[in-house]
């Protein structure tokens, strides 16, 4: 594998591409995010990666290449993942061999890319969820992402603690059950600080919800985050938009989140997968970058 291009070096490629298609999204070109705003985030304790279902048509390895290529130092994967093309029965997830985990650690750190997070599409089984918590510790991934159902919180909460593994509670459009904050909250209270929230700023927006208000609720309990922009508002079908484009005033998410002192991975999950994904994300970096430069005071 080549050396990894820097971020800004795959932004201006992108976004040349991108103008000379008349490619202007939010209306700021990546190559006018500001001198060193690139590293604005790191200086606010934040990690910009890729959530890996923004390309799930493509393997695991391809998609640690793809971030490697945007720049990108983080991804956050999902459990029905093809590894490779060359195995594509095999998973990204407890069912992976032990050769299989061995060659994934050896593609994450050529490219240069941490395996932070994964989505687990089931969490309500004990031996399942432990063997879970195995695989995450072995693949030195920091939390795992998912929408346990409420009966599994006390088994779920014994397993943080003892892996040193958070769980961030993702929340879909209502009527799915993690709609509204409220129900996260009322499920956590008392419990372990690991347990806490996956904020899906997209889908708050889409569920008719102000999502900095949203993000106020959850002050103590933010893991991590799927920044996502969208075209409207009370909307569930909305589609994703570059940040900066739609309602989902990610200005205002990004500042409520450093009031808040937050510090952790912003994965870009923009879905669906489409040709004009890599040119809408080279917006959302560019736009994360200029946010994030001038709430640090570097612009």
């Amino acid at each position: 594998m080549g050396k990894m291009m820097d971020r800004r070096g795959f932004l201006r490629a992108t976004c040349a591409l991108g103008a000379a298609a008349g490619l202007r999204g939010a209306g700021l070109m990546a190559a006018e995010a500001p001198k060193g705003a690139a590293n604005a985030g790191e200086k606010l304790g934040w990690h910009l990666g890729l959530a890996a279902y923004s390309y799930n048509p493509f393997t695991f390895y391809e998609v640690v290449e793809k971030t490697a290529a945007l720049g990108l130092r983080a991804v956050e994967g999902f459990t029905w993942q093809a590894l490779s093309k060359e195995k594509p029965k095999a998973k990204t997830d407890a069912s992976m061999s032990p050769d299989d985990r061995k060659e994934a650690k050896g593609r994450l750190a050529d490219a240069g890319v941490r395996l932070v997070s994964i989505y687990c599409a089931a969490l309500d089984n004990q031996d399942a969820c432990r063997k879970t918590f195995e695989f995450a510790k072995d693949m030195g991934i920091e939390f795992l992402v998912g929408e346990p159902p409420l009966t599994a919180y006390d088994m779920i909460e014994k397993l943080c603690d003892e892996f040193q593994i958070s769980l961030a509670v993702h929340n879909h459009p209502q009527p799915s059950h993690y709609w509204n904050p409220d129900v996260l909250l009322k499920a956590a209270a008392g419990r372990s600080k690991r347990i806490g929230a996956c904020c899906d700023t997209g889908h708050w927006v889409r569920s008719g919800l102000n999502p900095v208000e949203c993000l106020k609720k959850l002050e103590g309990r933010v893991v991590s985050f799927h920044l996502k922009d969208v075209s409207e508002a009370g909307q569930k079908e909305a589609p994703c938009v570059a940040w900066g484009a739609g309602k989902g005033d990610i200005k205002g998410i990004l500042a409520e989140a450093r009031r808040q002192g937050f510090k952790g991975y912003w994965p870009i999950e923009y879905e669906p997968y489409s040709a004009d994904s890599p040119a809408r994300i080279a917006e959302c970096i560019a736009f994360f970058d200029k946010a994030a430069a001038e709430l640090a005071g570097t612009v």
